[in-house]
């Protein structure tokens, strides 16, 4: 009985401490920026018209 619990708290124990990893590893994830390198378009930096998008990225559907 002693070893039955003591493997069942101790899988708790493990599958706590993964959990908690996991939460922190998520926690500190960074967002992708939506008009970072060039994913729609060009954004400007500098200038009048900083924060304009510029050309935006098309592609042509391919005709069969």
């Amino acid at each position: 009985m002693k070893s039955r619990l003591h493997r069942v708290l101790s899988r708790f124990s493990r599958g706590s401490k993964i959990a908690k990893l996991n939460q922190l590893m998520f926690r500190n994830i960074k967002t992708v920026n939506v008009n970072e390198n060039g994913t729609s378009g060009y954004l400007l930096n500098n200038g009048n018209n900083s924060g304009k998008v510029l050309g935006h990225i098309k592609l042509e559907s391919k005709k069969l």
